[in-house]
């Protein structure tokens, strides 16, 4: 070992027996915690140094560790990182994916108070999600608390409630679109022979003011089954115990429901809220399958901010103006999350 060597090692074990001394007298544990990290570090260069090594060993572990991770991370920035990035650069910018980028500042956010189709999508979509959430909810909670008694064919019930989730989303919109059929579908038979109502009268589920309310049906009806598996794994994970004392102390089903059960769902509730408001905000397939039509183009009264980003981006090639409309999407998204999270915070505070 040289000269130079020497006397680097020589300082870094000085100042490792002077923070080993420090590290002895601070009280303050998280000042100790900094301190010994800080010691590891310097400890971690001396061993190298004595025994001549380019590469610690702790650095040769975590090269090894960055190389599993590397391929997904690079695959991640690449397809998702680097797009989003780049929308939210595209949203300040006007572009046709041709001609040459244009910098026009908040001209595209500017637009949207006086788009007609963008107004109406926001609108449905908020519309979407506050029906779709407390109604899939309250379906998928009652639905896990009946499937979690002892009853027979649980297993059976448990699958058939399932299967909406897991069926091909074309096969089942092309089921409902049979089902609620103008003129051919059973509901509306049924309201024409059994309720009497005017053929002329006969409402049009997959058009006007009702199309929202056979997407949330719809949606509902297939989401409701997974979110029942969540919420029976929580019900599973509440102690019997409990159960026990509150039927002692005399409480009734209702009474156990509201005291025990419901807290003690607190935090998977939290989930399934958060999950289920993010998945009803991106909704697209579920709006083209249901009330596109043979061309897949919705209407006004049909039309949510990811179908009119999409028509925007790839229909017109008004890539700005479909990024802005992306950007008020992620806003909006971010602040319900935010909002969520701070509510259940604020709860368990």
């Amino acid at each position: 070992m040289d000269a130079k060597k020497a006397a680097l090692l020589q300082k870094l074990e000085k100042e490792s027996s002077d923070l080993m001394d420090r590290i002895r007298s601070e009280q303050n544990i998280d000042k100790k915690k900094a301190l010994i990290v800080k010691r590891d570090k310097i400890e971690r260069k001396a061993v190298a140094i004595r025994y001549n090594r380019k590469i610690s060993r702790e650095t040769k572990k975590d090269l090894v560790a960055y190389s599993f991770i590397a391929p997904n991370f690079i695959g991640f920035a690449v397809f998702t990182l680097i797009p989003i990035v780049f929308a939210f650069l595209l949203a300040f910018l006007e572009w046709d994916g041709n001609n040459a980028i244009k910098f026009v500042g908040l001209d595209n956010f500017l637009r949207l108070p006086s788009d007609t189709f963008f107004t109406a999508a926001f609108k449905n979509t908020i519309i979407y999600v506050v029906g779709t959430v407390p109604l899939t909810m309250i379906a998928s909670l009652a639905l896990s608390i009946v499937l979690n008694q002892k009853i027979r064919a649980r297993g059976f019930f448990r699958t058939v409630s399932f299967f909406p989730y897991v069926a091909s989303l074309v096969a089942i919109t092309a089921v409902w679109s049979m089902i609620f059929h103008p003129s051919k579908g059973p509901i509306n038979y049924f309201l024409y022979s059994v309720c009497n109502v005017p053929q002329n009268e006969l409402p049009k589920w997959f058009s006007g003011s009702l199309v929202m309310v056979t997407l949330i049906l719809f949606s509902v009806w297939k989401y409701m089954g997974y979110y029942m598996v969540i919420y029976l794994a929580g019900l599973q994970g509440i102690s019997a115990e409990l159960y026990e004392a509150g039927s002692l102390d005399g409480a009734n089903t209702w009474q156990k429901f509201r005291y025990i059960t419901w807290p003690q769902l607190r935090s998977t509730t939290f989930f399934v809220v958060v999950m289920l408001t993010i998945n009803c905000f991106k909704v697209y397939d579920i709006a083209v399958m249901l009330a596109g039509g043979g061309d897949g183009k919705l209407s006004t009264s049909a039309t949510v901010l990811v179908y009119y980003i999409y028509q925007n981006a790839f229909n017109y090639w008004d890539l700005g103006y479909s990024s802005a409309i992306a950007m008020v999407l992620f806003v909006l998204v971010l602040v319900v999350t935010l909002v969520q999270f701070r509510y259940e915070k604020k709860l368990n505070e």
